[in-house]
C-alpha cells in the first residue's frame, strides 16, 4: 500500500483524533513541563506514526546552535536524505503543507529526490520553527491529500508541540550561552571551573591522570596597539580555532579571560599533555593571522602544564594554580615555550 493509500485509509481515524485534542495537548503539556527537547521530539515522532503508518517519519527543526537539522526520526536511511530536505526546505520557506506522490517528477524537489512525501509545518507564534515529514521510498499512484478541515485540525494539533519544542530549545540555547565565551565560542571560565572540579574528583576516585594546560598568547597587546582591537578580537578567534583543532572531543577548551586559554585533558598523563602543548605551540607558530585582511601576523604562546596523579592528589584550585605558575615560568624565561609544573608545586 503506497503513502497516498495509507493516508486515505487513516483519514477518518485521524480526523477523529484531531477532534479529541485534549489527550494530545495533555501529552504535550507533560513534555513541556520537563523542558526536554529530546523527549518532545521523540514523542512527536511516535504520535505521527500512530496517525499514518509509514516507513519514515522525521522531525526537522533548528537545533540549539540555530542550524536546521534532523532532531528525531523513525526509519530514516541515507538514501532518503534528498527527499527529506526537498520536502522540509519547501515547508520551511512557505510555511505550508507539502504533498507529493512522486518527488522525482516534482518540480519542487531537489536533485536525487524520489518516492512520496507528506510534510507538515511546525508553527510557533506565527513563524515556522520546523517540519514534520513523512517519507516513503516508493512513489504513490496518486498524490497524498488532506481536506482543508483535516489540515486545519492537524495544524491545531501540531501547534502545542511546536511551542513546547521551541521553548525547550530556547532554554537549552540560553543554558549553552551561559557557559560559552561570546567571542570565541569556546567554553568560558565558569564552565571550566565546573568541569575541573568534577573531573578532579573523578580522577582521584578512579586513579586516572588529569592534566591542565594554561596558555597565554605572547605580546598580544602589541596586536591591539598596531592593528586595533577589532583585529585583536579576530586574532583571538583564529587562535581559539587552532587550539580547539588540537583537542579531542573529550577535552574541554576554554577561554579563561583576555588572551588566556585553558585546555583540560581527562585521562592524560604529563607526557601526553606535553605532546598536546607542543602541537598547539607549533601550529600557532606556523599560523599567519589576519590573512583575510591582507596581513600576516605571527603569534606565539606560553604554556604551563600541570598533572594530577592519584598518588599525589591536588584540589581543582591547586591544579589550576600549578598550571598558571608554570605558564609564568615560560614568560620569565623569554616566552614561546612550555613548562611542566613539578608535583607539589
Amino acid at each position: 500500500m503506497d503513502l497516498a493509500a495509507r493516508l486515505k485509509v487513516r483519514a477518518r481515524a485521524l480526523r477523529g483524533r484531531a477532534e479529541r485534542r485534549e489527550a494530545f495537548v495533555e501529552g504535550v503539556r507533560e513534555a513541556n513541563a520537563r523542558q526536554d527537547p529530546r523527549k518532545i521530539r521523540e514523542w512527536m515522532v511516535r504520535q505521527a506514526q500512530s496517525w499514518v503508518p509509514a516507513p519514515c517519519w522525521v522531525v526537522i527543526a533548528h537545533d540549539v546552535n540555530g542550524h536546521l537539522n534532523v532532531l528525531a526520526d523513525a526509519g530514516l536511511v541515507p538514501s532518503l536524505g534528498p527527499s527529506l530536505w526537498s520536502a522540509a526546505n519547501w515547508v520551511m520557506r512557505h510555511g505550508a503543507e507539502f504533498f507529493s506522490g512522486d518527488l522525482a517528477k516534482d518540480s519542487r524537489s531537489g536533485p536525487g529526490a524520489g518516492g512520496s512525501a507528506i510534510a507538515l509545518p511546525l508553527t510557533c507564534r506565527n513563524r515556522s520553527v520546523g517540519a514534520l515529514v513523512c517519507l516513503d521510498q516508493q512513489p504513490s499512484r496518486t498524490t497524498p491529500t488532506m481536506g482543508p478541515s483535516l489540515v486545519l485540525s492537524l495544524r491545531l494539533l501540531l501547534e502545542p508541540s511546536a511551542i513546547a519544542l521551541d521553548n525547550a530549545l530556547a532554554l537549552q540555547r540560553a543554558e549553552a550561552l551561559s557557559v560559552t565565551d561570546e567571542l570565541t565560542r569556546l567554553s568560558n571560565s565558569r564552565y571550566l571551573n565546573q568541569v575541573l572540579r568534577r573531573e578532579t574528583k573523578r580522577s582521584i576516585r578512579n586513579g586516572s591522570p588529569l592534566s591542565l594546560l594554561f596558555l597565554d598568547l605572547d605580546s598580544f597587546k602589541s596586536v591591539n596597539d598596531q592593528h586595533g582591537h577589532l583585529a585583536g578580537s579576530k586574532v583571538l578567534m583564529e587562535a581559539a580555532a587552532v587550539i580547539r583543532g588540537c583537542a579531542r572531543e573529550t577535552d574541554v577548551v576554554a577561554r579563561f579571560g583576555g588572551d588566556e586559554f585553558t585546555l583540560l585533558l581527562p585521562d592524560t598523563n604529563t607526557e601526553g599533555a606535553v605532546q598536546v602543548a607542543e602541537r598547539i605551540r607549533d601550529r600557532l607558530r606556523a599560523s599567519r593571522f589576519l590573512a583575510s585582511d591582507g596581513l600576516s601576523v605571527r603569534q606565539t604562546v606560553s604554556i604551563g602544564v600541570a598533572t594530577l596523579h592519584a598518588d599525589k592528589p591536588r584540589t581543582a584550585d591547586e591544579l589550576m594554580k600549578a598550571a598558571d605558575m608554570a605558564m609564568y615560568r615560560v614568560k620569565a624565561a623569554g616566552k614561546d615555550g612550555i613548562h611542566v609544573a613539578q608535583e607539589g608545586a
